[in-house]
């Protein structure tokens, strides 16, 4: 029995370590200057979080992110510090091997120690889906939850949450998997708003580069980003109070 379960565990390692190597990407150049402190937001890497704090104005509401998989927080920096600029204080999770179905809960850590704060949750691909995992397990400490080409599973499902929610897809994305995203729409709040960026892609979500398996966009990695954070701006100005 011992022997069978050390193979396993073996066999897992290989499997997570190959898929290390073959999709973990870095965050570009566009996503390195986002990163970086201005007059009006200040970014700290602290606490397994990257935080984008805003400056000189009170913050709307705090926002929890989980990076796709194999994908460094930074990458998320540019829509970080979009929502930065506009008031809202971001905390972007640094993933245990970058993969958030080993820190579901680490949004409970910033929870727990920012009382003062209203928080919403959200991610990319693999990270909305844990995301959703645990806005199932802790609905009265949340506001509301979005996905960026990602969607609930059962084990998540908030389909009796008491908030809204938020999906955004692109019509490039081509790693995405269509039938399950809109399968598991019965799984989202009554209360959820769509919106569909035209040219965008998986990977432009973030600012890491192409990815495996992705389709062609036919806008930049900017104006993607830009309508991103339009979106995420007027669900929160009118969805979350």
């Amino acid at each position: 029995m011992k022997k069978t379960l050390w193979i396993v565990l073996a066999v897992l390692v290989l499997i997570i370590g190959g898929a290390y190597f073959y999709l973990n990407t870095s965050p570009s150049q566009f996503a390195e200057e986002a990163g970086n402190s201005t007059k009006k937001v200040d970014v700290v890497d602290d606490s397994g979080f990257l935080m984008f704090t805003p400056m000189n104005q009170d913050v709307k509401e705090s926002v929890i992110f989980y990076p796709g998989a194999f994908i460094d927080a930074l990458s998320y920096a540019p829509m970080a510090k979009g929502l930065a600029n506009a008031g809202y204080k971001v905390y972007i999770a640094n993933m245990p091997l970058d993969l958030a179905v080993f820190g579901q809960n680490k949004a409970a850590d910033i929870i727990d120690s920012h009382e003062d704060e209203h928080f919403v949750v959200g991610g990319h691909s693999l990270g909305g889906a844990m995301a959703a995992r645990f806005a199932h397990e802790n609905m009265d400490d949340l506001d509301g939850i979005f996905f960026l080409a990602s969607y609930a599973d059962e084990k998540g499902t908030l389909a009796k949450a008491p908030f809204s929610a938020l999906s955004i897809t692109a019509t490039k994305d081509g790693v995405l998997n269509w039938d399950t995203y809109e399968k598991n729409k019965k799984y989202l709040p009554e209360n959820t708003t769509f919106v569909s960026i035209k040219g965008g892609n998986h990977a432009q979500f973030g600012a890491y580069g192409k990815q495996n398996g992705d389709k062609e966009a036919t806008i930049s990695v900017e104006e993607q980003t830009k309508e991103t954070v339009t979106a995420l701006k007027t669900w929160l100005a009118v969805a979350v109070k």
